[in-house]
């Protein structure tokens, strides 16, 4: 476990964690970790988007394509605005899939010092080993990986306040994610 920057935050007050990572690094298996073993509410960007603009269920190649035209059309703000309404601010969240600066931006902004991004990183391989059921061969996941709504990603690596390596099984990202709880002192949120 790497710990780019203190996380700063007052022991009283509800706490807002972002998850940045490429497809299958271990976002949402660490956000719903969190939100279930420690009580916090959990949010993720690809349901706001969906409810937004897709009255019918969508894929994963469609939700890219929706998040794309979003970020290319200048609506991210709007994007975020909608997420950030969703959020009860009076109970700590996890937010899975901040996918570009402008959403680690206006997160900071809005939560200030109660803000954090955790950034997890794995190669390549472990990636989609974690995924293989969504993505019928390599190809196909290399495709999604390098879609442009994606290609932002690791530039938020640097406005972590902490980065974690989710190469290993996911029971070992837990363990990592429940020393990083009790290192910040968070325990049960609920």
């Amino acid at each position: 476990m790497l710990s780019q920057r203190p996380y700063r935050h007052s022991r009283t007050e509800p706490v807002f964690v972002g998850f940045a990572g490429r497809i299958g690094a271990g976002k949402t298996s660490a956000a719903q970790y969190l939100s279930s073993k420690y009580g916090f509410g959990y949010i993720r960007y690809s349901a706001v988007l969906q409810d937004w603009l897709s009255a019918e269920g969508c894929d994963r190649e469609r939700l890219q394509q929706l998040g794309w035209d979003v970020m290319s059309g200048g609506l991210q703000v709007e994007l975020n605005t909608r997420l950030i309404a969703g959020i009860n601010r009076l109970e700590s969240t996890v937010i899975d899939g901040l996918r570009h600066q402008i959403d680690f931006d206006l997160l900071s902004t809005t939560f200030g010092a109660s803000f954090g991004l955790i950034f997890l990183e794995a190669g390549e391989e472990a990636r989609f080993q974690r995924v293989r059921s969504r993505f019928p061969t390599y190809a196909a996941f290399r495709a999604a990986d390098s879609q442009p709504v994606e290609a932002h990603i690791d530039s938020l690596k640097s406005s972590a306040s902490t980065t974690l390596s989710s190469d290993e099984p996911l029971e070992r990202l837990y363990q990592h994610l429940d020393m990083w709880v009790a290192a910040n002192g968070f325990g049960d949120q609920r």
